[in-house]
């Protein structure tokens, strides 16, 4: 993992949050702020983001490459794909539970804003409408995971159980 925030990578930055559903109400000095309180990290093809019994101290914006979702630890399955522009760890990070899925970069150079636990906790005091943003991308990024599993599990009980079998 590398770290890195540069002028002109703040400035590419702003302009990817600006077309995001998280910062869609921002300003862009706004959108400017939250990129102050968090830092960019820099994953390779492989590497673990977050991994399995950890307590979240982070939340992840992906700016740029995918990440897996494996659950198990033998015999691991792909349970979740995170891409450009979604958030990833809120549920450990907000619920204080330990993770119950480890998260892979599936590419190199996957780029991450990171936004640590006393820094959030910064923002909702020094900037409330920001992170009020971010709770609310928060709620609709845990929506569509709810939405995808309960999906998944009607598909794969319509498999298991066919209508009309016996």
């Amino acid at each position: 993992m590398v770290t890195e925030k540069k002028t002109s990578e703040k400035i590419d930055l702003a302009q990817f949050l600006n077309q995001q559903y998280l910062c869609e109400t921002l300003t862009i000095k706004e959108v400017s702020t939250l990129i102050d309180y968090t830092e960019l990290v820099v994953f390779n093809k492989n590497e673990v983001v977050a991994e399995i019994g950890e307590v979240g101290e982070a939340l992840y914006f992906v700016i740029s490459g995918k990440t897996a979702l494996f659950a198990g630890d033998k015999a691991e399955s792909q349970v979740g794909l995170i891409k450009a522009g979604e958030l990833m760890g809120e549920m450990s990070f907000f619920d204080r539970n330990p993770r119950s899925v480890r998260a892979v970069a599936l590419e190199n150079d996957t780029r991450l804003l990171r936004l640590s636990r006393a820094m959030y906790k910064r923002l909702r005091v020094e900037h409330p409408y920001i992170a009020v943003n971010l709770l609310e991308h928060a709620i609709v990024s845990l929506d569509h995971l709810f939405r995808q599993v309960s999906q998944d599990v009607s598909t794969f009980s319509n498999y298991f159980y066919a209508p009309g079998r016996k």
